[in-house]
């Protein structure tokens, strides 16, 4: 394939072959600016050959397999596999233009280590050193850490991670190599984003209810204002699905039907299915009557009523009526 070709191009070329159905579903995960450059690009490719079709989804082939690869043993996993598969100079080809493109995450490496060895790592360090690399981990395994620091740490390491935005690739590699010695270490790349109140946020809703609980009290007398930010994220109205049907059943009994219809007129399917088996017949058809009867709903309104409905829940689990399914925070033992 012709290596002059932009990656606007080729992916205008991979829209093109793949159809309008999938590349709808593939608009949906872009940014405005990307859809419009990638829009543009579509409209100027008058015709695409088979040959310059073909080669362009071999490509999108090989590196979704580098990725898969890659998610499943790290770079070095997948340099492998893919050597076996299409000799040295390709496999490399392949894995220089996935790390470029997608931009494999720091400390990606670590990703398939146990957490109480990360732990181990890791626990000594500076709490701003511990942030940033948990801010790089998926939120259930950086939750698991979390929960087994100190007590004294949590919340300093919880409080660096929501405040945190950029971070210099030379202190990212300078971490990496303190670690290299035992696991491998990746290639350096630009400024990454990471952290900030969505990730802490994650993370506390994964830990256990005494770790979070720890936390957040903690935050509420050093930074106000970030644990009024984080409380509002912590449990969003379709994490009811998180709940079983019994306590499904107790949190609808102290929930006004008039708030009810309105929370469901911005829900999704499941959570609506969710919520209707645990009514009786007559109070759902009741309520899906209304529904249907008060037309459009402003977005401010659904979203009061399915935060009443939120602080019934987080009242009801505080009281331990109810529990909310967790991941784990309680499998580490130090």
């Amino acid at each position: 394939m012709n290596d002059d070709m932009t990656g606007v191009q080729k992916a205008a070329i991979l829209m093109i072959a793949l159809g309008p159905e999938k590349s709808a579903n593939v608009f949906k995960h872009l940014k405005e600016d990307e859809i419009e450059e990638l829009t543009l690009e579509i409209a100027n490719t008058r015709s695409v050959s088979p040959q310059l079709k073909e080669d362009v989804l071999e490509e999108f082939y090989q590196v979704c397999l580098a990725q898969q690869y890659i998610a499943e043993g790290g770079i070095g996993y997948a340099r492998e596999l893919l050597e076996k598969a299409l000799g040295d100079e390709k496999a490399q080809d392949v894995i220089t233009k996935l790390t470029a493109s997608l931009q494999v995450r720091p400390f990606e490496f670590i990703r398939k280590t146990d957490a109480a060895q990360i732990l181990n790592f890791i626990q000594d360090e500076h709490p701003q050193t511990i942030a940033m690399i948990l801010s790089y981990l998926p939120s259930a395994q950086a939750a698991l850490v979390v929960g087994a620091l100190p007590p004294e740490k949590q919340a300093d390491v919880a409080k660096r991670i929501a405040m945190m935005d950029r971070t210099s690739p030379d202190v990212i590699k300078e971490v990496e190599n303190v670690l290299e010695r035992k696991l491998s270490s990746l290639i350096n790349q630009d400024y990454t984003i990471a952290g900030g109140v969505d990730a802490i946020v994650e993370i506390l809703n994964s830990v256990d209810r005494g770790t979070e609980k720890h936390i957040m009290e903690s935050l509420e007398i050093e930074e106000p204002e970030l644990a009024d930010e984080i409380r509002k994220k912590m449990f969003v109205f379709e994490d009811i699905l998180l709940l079983d049907d019994r306590a499904i059943q107790r949190v609808l009994r102290e929930v006004e039907n008039s708030d009810l219809g309105i929370a469901l007129k911005g829900a999704n399917e499941e959570v609506q299915a969710a919520i209707f088996k645990n009514l009786s017949k007559r109070l759902a058809a009741m309520i899906q009557e209304d529904m249907e009867f008060m037309g459009p709903v402003r977005m401010k309104d659904v979203e009061e009523a399915q935060q009443k409905i939120v602080n019934i829940i987080r009242k009801l689990e505080d009281s331990a009526e109810i529990v909310i399914s967790r991941g784990g925070g309680d499998e580490i033992i130090v």
